[in-house]
């Protein structure tokens, strides 16, 4: 072989290999691009939040450099970088409108407990916190367990619109709950003494207690059920993308990481 073939060898070589592998790449590039697609059709990852004055495992708040904090706003910002794309997040007053704005897509991805009704019309992955929902009492109240809030004339809040107001307004039979649209606009009103008990999570009622002096967490709950990544119907690749993400950062101890620095120590991940 001539010195001049022994240069060119290697090359040509080269040549048909990248020849070789390349159909047998591009289906798997075309399936991801795909799946991105469905997934962030705006080629922006929409993440939607539920804010609250305090941030928990579900609520974000404001931080003091404007950005946001909470459980969901990290777990929003590691699937971005887990998918490879930017990410955008819409802020709304509830979960039932966050639930509206997925059914609507106009968001892509969102985190919010899991019921009967919302499966009729989004999707659901993994659960990531087992929730409990349950009430805070006024002072004046004199209730101190669940059943003491079902009583004629107590009156009864919770956030329109979500699985806790549903709940509470099944298993109440001598009162019901009147909806509200924030966790703000409870607190406003426990505090006027316009409420004797506010229907919500656990986990997001304890900064609550903090906030209605003299109030108290019942003992008791009325709803267990699953916070979860959530996608609008019909985006069968994001909804398979999401779920794997899911349950990789739960396997691999992201989300306990996530929930220790929030300050959730004693809370438990979702198996």
């Amino acid at each position: 072989m001539s010195p001049l073939q022994s240069q060119i060898a290697p090359l040509l070589g080269s040549l048909l290999a990248s020849a070789f592998l390349a159909p047998m790449m591009l289906p798997g590039h075309a399936q991801d691009a795909a799946t991105k697609a469905e997934l962030a059709p705006t080629g922006t990852l929409r993440v939607g939040l539920v804010e609250a004055p305090s941030a928990g495992l579900i609520f974000v708040c404001r931080a003091a450099d404007g950005g946001l904090d909470g459980v969901t706003a990290d777990l929003g910002a590691d699937l971005a970088r887990h998918v490879g794309l930017p990410l955008a997040v819409t802020l709304f007053p509830n979960s039932g409108a966050a639930a509206a704005a997925l059914q609507a897509a106009a968001i892509d991805v969102s985190f919010m407990p899991v019921d009967a009704t919302r499966r009729q019309v989004i999707d659901f992955g993994p659960g990531y916190y087992d929730l409990e929902s349950t009430y805070l009492a006024s002072a004046g109240s004199g209730i101190t367990d669940v059943a003491q809030v079902d009583r004629p004339g107590h009156r009864v809040v919770a956030i329109e619109g979500t699985t806790t107001f549903r709940a509470s307004a099944r298993t109440l039979t001598r009162t019901q709950p009147l909806p509200v649209p924030s966790v703000a606009e409870a607190v406003a009103r426990m505090r006027a003494g316009q409420a004797d008990a506010f229907a919500l999570s656990r986990d997001t009622l304890r900064p609550v207690v903090l906030q209605v002096p003299g109030s108290r967490i019942v003992a008791g709950g009325f709803q267990q059920t699953q916070v979860a990544v959530a996608v609008p119907k019909g985006r069968p690749a994001s909804l398979a993308r999401v779920t794997a993400w899911m349950d990789e950062v739960k396997r691999a101890g992201v989300v306990r990481r996530i929930f220790d620095a929030r300050g959730f120590h004693d809370d438990a991940v979702a198996p």
